[in-house]
């Protein structure tokens, strides 16, 4: 009986063990400064004007979008806020994973 508690311990340990390595680092909050766009167009936009052809696109299920250089990251919360700096420059401050980035703030450039 004894022996098996203390293998159920011993299993319960590693997993809790393994399960603390798993777990993914916590990002820091950064800054980016571009041009507000949307996923789909990024720096090449169908429309001649940025902000409306940004907004439209948005509206059929393209995303947010900032463009910084030649790379274009997915923008995730504060669409409203994003919203209105739609072909403006401006800088985001969030947590990044990948090409998206967790906006916690934005303002205009």
């Amino acid at each position: 009986m004894r022996l098996h508690k203390l293998m159920g311990l011993g299993i319960t340990a590693i997993l809790l063990a393994g399960m603390a390595v798993a777990q993914p680092p916590k990002t820091k909050k950064q800054s980016w400064s571009g041009v507000v766009t949307d996923s789909m167009c990024g720096a090449k936009h169908m429309m001649s004007d940025a902000a409306e052809c940004t907004r439209a696109c948005v509206s059929k299920g393209s995303s947010y979008a900032l463009l910084v250089g030649d790379t274009v990251y997915t923008l995730k919360g504060h669409e409203s806020e994003v919203d209105k700096l739609a072909g403006k420059k401006a800088t985001v401050t969030g947590t990044a994973e990948g090409n998206t980035i967790q906006v916690a703030t934005v303002k205009g450039s």
